[in-house]
Formats: C-alpha cells, sequence, structure tokens
C-alpha cells in the first residue's frame, strides 16, 4: 500500500554522475572511533514553484511533488520535471488558494486533493491526477468540510480532513456531510451511494473483501460538530456496492484523536464471526445481527494522566502508555485499569464468549504497561517503559507558511509538532505469569531508572535493559543469565531494543552498543551521535534521527558493526511528517529526498 501524507511516526530514541552533496547538507562524521561514511548525492533539480506547503516523495521516489497554496510540481526518479502550474489554471473550477492539501499515492501516481474553503461564495474541491497534472473531477457540491474560522496550516500535518476518508479498497472517498455520509469514485468524483443513517467522520473502517462490506465507526468531527443534532455514536456494517446499511449499533465512550497525527484513538477487528472494537476496553460484537456478546471496559482516566499541557509555547499529550490486546487463537489478553486507585493489571478473556480465565495482580505505581508478550506457558508483561509524546511547539523561524505573526520574510513563529518517545518515573519490572492460572511465576524488579521493551529469543530468553545495564534472562525459571554494564560502552542511557540476528542491539541516547545474544558480551559500541530521538527500520536500513535544536539530522547506520553509513541535515521545510522537516525517505530506504524551498536533492544510502 502506498503512503499518503498521513503517515505517522515511528520510534523513539529515535540517472545524473554522483556530485559533492549541498542543498540538504550532508555531513560525514571524523572521529576516532567507528568508521564514519558520507551518502552520495544522486542528482539535485528544483521544482518550477517553491515547495512551501508540501514536498515529499511517493513511497518508490518515481514521483515527487512540491506545492504552495497556488500551485504544483511534480518531478520524476531523475529530477526530470514532469509537469507544473498553478491551481486556477488546472482546474476547470478555477480552485486557487488551498488552505489544506494532500496526496494519496497509488501504484503509478495518485491523487493531489485540494480545497478551497472560501468566505464569501461556495467552497471548492478539486482532485488533480498526480502523474499527468490534469483535473480529474471537481466539485462544489461538499460545504463544512474543514472548520471555519481557522487557519488550516497553523498546526496540521497536511493529512486527510476529519470529514474525508480515502478507502483503498474501493479507491473512493467518504465524505461527511451535515446529514449524511457520501461515497464517491476517486478518479472521477462520480457519485457512488449517499446515507442519511450514518452521520459523522469516519474514526476507523475494516474492509470484508469476501463480502464487499465495510465496518466503520463514527466520531464528531470538528468541522461537523455544530451542525450535527442528535449525534450517536455508531458501529455500523455497510454494503459496499450500495450503501445499505445492514445493521447499526451504538456504543459508549467518545473517539479521541491524537494532537499530532489526528489518528482516531479506536481499534476494529474482524475475527471469524465476530468484531472486535477496542475503546476504552473491550466490546465484541455478532458479525451477522450487531449485537453485543461481551465486553471488558474500564473507565479512561488516563487523558488526565497523561499530562495534557496547553500553555505557552508548548502543547503536549501522552499516548501508548497502555498496551494493545494481545490474541491468540482463543484467548485475549487485555491491559486493564484499576478504577480509582489507577492500578493496572491484565486480564486474559476467552475470546468467544468473552468469559474471564484470570486476572492478574494489580500493580501500583506504573505509568505505563506499554507490551504484553505470550511465550510457550508464560505471559510476559512490561511494567514501565516509553511512551509516546506528540506536541507542538511555538517556534521562530525564518519566513514562510503558516506564520502566525505574517506572511513570509524576516521572523516569524509558527506551530512545529513533534512526536517522540519519552520515559517517566516510575516504577519497572518484568512480570513473568503462569497462562493457566495468573499467578506470578517470577518477577524482576532491577530496572530502576527504566526498563526498555523486550526481545524474546526461541521461547527461552529474555532480553531487556534499563538505563545503564542489559539483562538476560531464562524465561522458564526467571534465572538472570547476564547483567552486562550498558554505561561502559559510553553511548548514554539505553531507550530501545533491537532485535537483529545473533545481536540485540541497544539503541541509547547518543548512538548504539550491539550485544551477543549467547553470552551477553558486547559485539560493538558505535560513535557518539550529539543526540539522537527517533529510530527508523526502513526495508534493510537503519536510521537514527536527531531533532534537538530544531534541527533535524538522519543518520544511516550499518546495524552489523555500528558504523556510521553518513548523514544528512535538512534545510528547508515540507517532507513527510513520518520523517521530520524536509526530509522524506523511500518505502525500501535505500533514497533519502531533502527539500528546501525548490531545490530537491536526492540521496543514496548504500554507496
Amino acid at each position: 500500500m502506498k503512503k499518503s501524507t498521513i503517515t505517522t511516526v515511528s520510534f523513539f530514541m529515535i540517472g545524473t554522475l554522483t556530485m559533492s552533496a549541498q542543498l540538504g547538507g550532508l555531513i560525514g562524521k571524523k572521529s576516532a572511533g567507528k568508521k564514519s561514511g558520507s551518502f552520495s548525492t544522486v542528482w539535485e533539480s528544483e521544482f518550477d514553484n517553491k515547495a512551501s506547503r508540501l514536498a515529499l516523495c511517493d513511497g518508490d521516489g518515481q514521483y515527487i511533488i512540491g506545492t504552495d497554496d497556488n500551485s504544483a510540481s511534480v518531478l520524476d526518479t531523475n529530477g526530470k520535471a514532469i509537469w507544473n502550474g498553478d491551481y486556477k489554471k488546472l482546474t476547470t473550477n478555477k480552485t486557487n488558494n488551498s488552505e489544506y492539501q494532500y496526496t494519496i499515492w497509488k501504484e503509478k501516481g495518485g491523487y493531489l486533493f485540494l480545497f478551497d474553503a472560501r468566505k464569501l461564495g461556495t467552497d471548492r474541491v478539486a482532485v488533480l491526477d498526480l502523474a499527468t497534472g490534469k483535473e480529474l473531477w471537481n466539485s462544489e457540491l461538499y460545504q463544512d468540510l474543514i472548520p471555519k474560522g481557522t487557519k488550516a496550516e497553523e498546526g496540521t500535518d497536511q493529512g486527510e480532513l476529519e470529514t474525508v476518508k480515502y478507502i483503498y479498497e474501493l479507491d473512493s472517498f467518504l465524505i461527511s456531510q451535515r446529514n449524511s455520509v457520501i461515497l464517491v469514485k476517486a478518479n472521477t468524483g462520480e457519485k457512488i451511494w449517499e446515507t442519511n443513517r450514518f452521520k459523522g467522520g469516519v474514526g476507523k473502517y475494516v474492509y470484508d473483501a469476501k463480502r464487499n462490506e465495510i465496518i466503520m465507526v463514527n466520531f464528531k468531527p470538528t468541522a461537523l460538530g455544530a451542525l450535527f443534532s442528535g449525534f450517536k455514536n455508531q458501529l455500523v456494517r455497510i454494503n459496499a456496492a450500495n450503501g445499505d446499511i445492514l445493521w447499526d449499533a451504538t456504543f459508549l465512550g467518545t473517539i479521541e484523536k491524537e494532537l499530532v497525527t489526528r489518528r482516531a484513538i479506536i481499534d476494529l477487528w474482524i475475527k471469524g464471526d465476530k468484531i472486535y472494537m477496542y475503546l476504552d476496553g473491550m466490546n465484541v460484537y455478532d458479525y451477522n445481527t450487531g449485537q453485543k456478546i461481551w465486553n471488558a471496559n474500564y473507565e479512561n482516566d488516563m487523558q488526565g494522566a497523561n499530562g495534557g499541557l496547553f500553555s505557552g509555547g508548548r502543547r503536549s499529550k501522552i499516548y501508548r502508555t497502555l498496551a494493545d490486546p494481545l490474541f491468540t487463537d482463543d484467548a485475549v489478553y487485555l491491559v486493564m485499569l484499576g478504577g480509582r486507585d489507577r492500578t493496572k493489571y491484565v486480564e486474559k478473556h476467552d475470546l468467544n464468549s468473552g468469559k474471564l480465565l484470570w486476572a492478574s495482580e494489580k500493580i501500583t505505581g506504573a505509568f505505563c504497561m506499554p507490551n504484553i508478550y505470550k511465550t510457550g506457558d508464560k505471559v510476559l508483561i512490561q511494567v514501565g517503559g516509553k511512551v509516546q509524546v506528540q506536541e507542538y511547539r511555538l517556534e521562530e523561524t525564518s519566513g514562510g507558511f503558516g506564520s502566525v505573526g505574517g506572511f513570509g520574510g524576516g521572523s516569524v513563529k509558527q506551530w512545529v509538532p513533534y512526536i517522540y518517545w519519552d520515559y517517566k518515573n516510575q516504577k519497572n519490572s518484568v512480570l513473568c505469569i503462569d497462562d493457566k492460572t495468573g499467578q506470578v511465576a517470577w518477577r524482576s524488579e532491577r530496572f530502576d531508572k527504566r526498563i526498555t521493551d523486550f526481545i524474546l529469543e526461541e521461547n527461552k530468553t529474555l532480553f531487556v535493559g534499563d538505563g545503564d545495564e542489559f539483562y538476560g534472562y531464562d524465561i522458564a525459571s526467571g534465572k538472570q543469565l547476564f547483567d552486562v554494564k550498558h554505561n561502559d560502552a559510553r553511548v548514554g542511557k539505553a531507550t530501545d531494543v533491537i532485535d537483529f540476528g545473533e545481536k540485540v542491539v541497544v539503541l541509547s541516547e547518543k548512538g548504539l552498543a550491539a550485544y551477543n545474544k549467547k553470552d551477553g558480551k558486547r559485539a560493538y559500541a558505535s560513535d557518539k551521535i550529539k543526540g539522537v530521538d527517533y529510530f527508523y527500520h526502513i526495508g534493510d536500513n537503519y536510521f537514527l534521527r536527531d531533532q534537538r535544536n530544531s534541527k533535524n539530522i538522519i543518520y544511516g547506520i550499518d546495524m552489523s558493526n555500528g558504523e556510521t553509513k553518513g548523514s544528512v541535515q535538512s534545510k528547508g521545510k515540507g517532507g513527510s511528517p513520518k520523517y521530520g522537516s524536509g526530509i522524506d525517505i523511500t518505502e525500501d530506504g535505500e533514497y533519502i529526498f531533502a527539500f528546501k524551498g525548490r531545490k530537491v536533492e536526492k540521496i543514496k544510502v548504500n554507496n
């Protein structure tokens, strides 16, 4: 599946002749430790316009697009111009000042969605073919798609509108209106069907290809919130061919949207003849009738515990505090909140009936319980660990779109999105549960400062780190196999672990250290990197990112020996929200694109 500009962010800690790199600011590290190389530039090119709104590539690097409010420019894989033009000339309804734009990438090209919210007159929508620049369709039928009286460029990632959802499997857009939801063909704008029995935006959907049906839940979008009367939470089963609602069910709870990614905090799965909806616990419905079969819910007070902060120059929220449900063939394991005492524990339920098979002991003092692992006859619970922070920071930049204080030129302020992982002071431990009884088999609480995620080897060995130590445990007995002083590697405190063949690579605040699984001995330690806040595994390639101090540096790492292949420092805006300002990376991880205004640089990762 091709990516769109709504891609969410990854992990914390986290033919032209080759020429020397300029625009992207490639940097080669020179130090007395591990060998450091440098990326090579494949080509440098320019957009016809200044890419201030969108600047990114499709997943394969075959198309590279740059847009501003009023125009677009597209290059091919060799940096040659394919097409460019002003929207008012490309669209027959003269869509011009497009406050909202986003791309949907397909096998060849895709769609550029434009929305012109006019204060006086009728709002305009237009969809362009990304491969040719030709207008596929336009419309002035759809109104109130974005909130009135707001600047779309302030604090957005240029993702999907809350009122427009692209359904990949049907190559169609679901458009929410005041009294109905309309499905239109993405390539023609032709209305396929309209239903007034489903209202609101699509918070989550699952497409059932065998039945050609859609299971989806709604939420009240900001744009239409004031327009709805009698809005209710709906889970519906819908015939994708004609829009018939086969059944609808109501549910309790409020679907929240994440601060930056705008991902609806809800999940849906179809398993056999049942639908599993994860929202403040588990709710299970009969696929054929929509009747609720069983549920295991809790009162979600994590919104308050998330430390939401909206003050001054920073807006911040915390997510990923609870593990996703763990499904097996006949059971599901859920992390539950213990009510007012805010303890956390794990419940095992029969997958079909919902019968509670056991509940683990309650854990106090754990801000998060982010992972559950099933291995043989044991269940391993991670108590404590990293949480995801999404925030906007009001930063001063030189000109550009999205300014709060003015339009281009000089020094202006804008809200810049950040997503990273952080550790909260809490009680950390490894808890091993007997899968048959739910009783504690063993535990380890040797994690004073933090605890990483787990790596399991052949259902026999558990590898885990804290800030300064790296441990191996025998899963069956809980016996500690080794304890290595990670702080001796001099790459900062451990933040995460990566399974890499016969090694475990410990991602750290200032680099990497690798340990052999068989005995825990250190295989290597990388050169120091000033700061690491993200980790990416893309194709066969591994990258670290340093986003401190309003910078965005991407490092390519050879995980077999810890050497730095090269690095690139962003000098511009745009780029994929997944990788940060001015940077996009192909889906195989082989090429990096760096953007700065009109300029584009294609960078090769592996020489």
